[in-house]
């Protein structure tokens, strides 16, 4: 391959996705955002897949095109009117556009078959409730008729989660269910309706004594990926986490009551902290993913917001196997627990140094004259919060922790702040590269720490069984007992066939290594097959009792979610 052209620039697309196009049902968060792959980024592509300025050269398959495929409904007009006069004419939908837009997802499945115009699994309406009453008579209707109800939130599940694959309705939660029901001080808490989106959460959590007449500041401290665009619905229904859930805690931990409208009645579970009452039904319905019934309300617990006390930290490791083995010292230590903790292995800290531009750099030879190899060094990046008392005496645990294992100490680079600054921006990056045929995507697992490095070797062994494929892989949270384990892979690939023999293959992978098939992405209709091999008989049979109960017609998100009517693989 003939040396490239350095002032080359790819024409990344950088115009705000048209009103009504193809590019804007798959386009990730802000119509408008984007964020292109660096020089380095763009150098280590071309590398990677044997490529040239030429191949760059003009970009494929954009989706500017307006949406030109209307799908009838096969609801009848007196049902679309009976729903209509529960939500009111103007929160009712019945356009192909809202319709799509509700059932896809953010997956690259969702992706891939918008680009190449295919049009399935859409419901017949879209409904916008504004309150607990108005979602009761829509499903006592809806079990009535026997019509399929898909809940709905900020729309960024990469499970196919609220796909509709059997018609019916969807109901959007985001549009008018999104306020706060109520702020407790005295017990920390504050009560919200499902469709508040992170961010909105969070300003008001912040700014409470402005805004709620509260004496402090608070944080729910939950921040995954989808933050910007995504509500606290669907956090509590797929068992979510944030990328500071190693202090925080995952949703589960997080949320103390929930309010759900089932077909068979209201379920509300109780505000204690703890309890013996028998098994708790809280954390059964954590995780049902729309299946026993539609979340109207939840209360959630606040920490207090001091942003003044973070501390930030980073290390480089000479190999996987110390950087591992100091996490695991470190969140046993029983010195308290760092908020974010992402340990990147060889390659993704490779790939980081494309990006972050060191690889050309004289920073890049200094390393590797200290012994920090290339495709050998992993990068620690981290992030403590809490009392100022409580922060410091983290980071003085972690900084003993790493000195142990003869690491290159990046705090002083801000190298933490650097990644705070584009960890929601990540994903824009998608676009870009599926414009030119290279696919990116992400599965993630839950494992223990004496099963991780098995689970990591059998899994990236799968994806680097295919030529000229990217598999980056990071510790993204820690626990006393183990953690997850987050890969990305990116390749160049033909098309939706080739993609989803790979995503199956990799599926299997993580199966067969003994990790748990999901931590915290939910299950969906995508991993269901494999999720119901994983638990078993008895423990499958027990959801779908449960099911029978508080869903005797099977309205409630069907078509294979959590594989309670269907579990093929495809």
């Amino acid at each position: 391959m003939t040396k490239a052209n350095t002032s080359f620039i790819p024409p990344w697309y950088e115009g705000a996705s048209p009103e009504g196009s193809y590019r804007s049902l798959f386009k990730w968060g802000d119509l408008a955002a984007f964020k292109h792959p660096n020089k380095g980024m763009y150098h280590l592509l071309k590398k990677t897949f044997n490529l040239s300025d030429n191949d760059f050269q003009k970009p494929e398959n954009l989706g500017l095109d307006p949406l030109d495929i209307g799908v009838p409904i096969r609801l009848d007009p007196t049902v679309i009117s009976r729903l209509q006069s529960i939500v009111g004419n103007e929160n009712l939908t019945t356009e192909t556009y809202d319709r799509i837009k509700a059932s896809y997802g953010k997956g690259m499945l969702d992706a891939l078959r918008l680009r190449f115009k295919i049009i399935e699994n859409l419901p017949d309406a879209v409904l916008y409730p504004c309150s607990k009453e108005e979602v009761q008579a829509v499903v006592a209707f809806c079990r009535e008729q026997r019509i399929p109800v898909y809940p709905k939130g900020g729309g960024s599940s990469v499970t196919r989660g609220t796909e509709a694959v059997r018609g019916g309705i969807c109901l959007d939660l985001s549009r008018r269910m999104n306020q706060v029901i109520g702020l407790n001080e005295v017990d920390q808490t504050i009560t919200v309706q499902p469709g508040i989106s992170g961010p909105e959460l969070e300003r008001i959590a912040n700014n409470a004594p402005e805004i709620l007449a509260a004496a402090r500041r608070y944080t729910v401290g939950h921040f995954p990926q989808s933050f910007e665009f995504s509500t606290v619905g669907g956090w509590v229904v797929t068992r979510g986490a944030g990328q500071n859930s190693t202090y925080y805690g995952k949703i589960e931990d997080i949320v103390l009551s929930q309010e759900y409208v089932t077909p068979v009645g209201v379920l509300k579970t109780p505000e204690y902290p703890r309890a013996a009452l028998g098994p708790d039904l809280n954390q059964l319905m954590l995780g049902s993913e729309g299946t026993f019934g539609v979340l109207t309300e939840v209360t959630l617990k606040l920490r207090r917001y001091m942003p003044e006390n973070t501390l930030r930290f980073s290390y480089l490791f000479k190999t996987w196997d110390e950087a591992r083995n100091a996490c695991r010292e470190i969140i046993q230590s029983e010195a308290g627990f760092p908020s974010v903790f992402r340990l990147s292995d060889p390659e993704e800290t490779e790939v980081g140094m494309y990006m972050y531009g060191i690889y050309d750099s004289p920073a890049a030879g200094f390393l590797e004259k200290l012994g920090f190899q290339p495709m050998k060094r992993c990068l620690l990046v981290g992030s403590i919060d809490g009392a100022r008392a409580f922060t410091q005496t983290v980071r003085k645990s972690v900084s003993q922790v790493c000195r142990g294992y003869r690491v290159f100490n990046l705090s002083p680079f801000q190298i933490t702040k650097r990644w705070e600054h584009g960890r929601f921006r990540d994903p824009y990056m998608r676009e870009d590269l599926q414009d030119f045929g290279i696919l990116t995507d992400t599965l993630e697992c839950a494992v223990r720490w004496d099963q991780m490095d098995g689970v990591y070797q059998k899994v990236r062994a799968y994806v680097k069984s295919r030529p000229r494929t990217i598999c980056m892989t990071h510790l993204s949270h820690a626990y006393p007992q183990g953690g997850n384990l987050y890969f990305i892979f990116i390749g160049k690939m033909d098309g939706i066939e080739e993609y989803l023999q790979f995503q199956v293959g990799l599926l299997d992978a993580i199966r067969d290594s003994g990790a748990g098939m999901s931590h915290h992405h939910g299950i969906g209709k995508q991993t269901a097959p494999w999720f119901v091999e994983q638990i078993g008989e008895t423990s499958i049979g027990v959801l779908r009792n449960l099911k029978g109960y508080f869903d005797p017609e099977g309205i409630m998100n069907p078509g294979g979610t959590l594989g309670l009517d269907e579990t093929d693989k495809k």
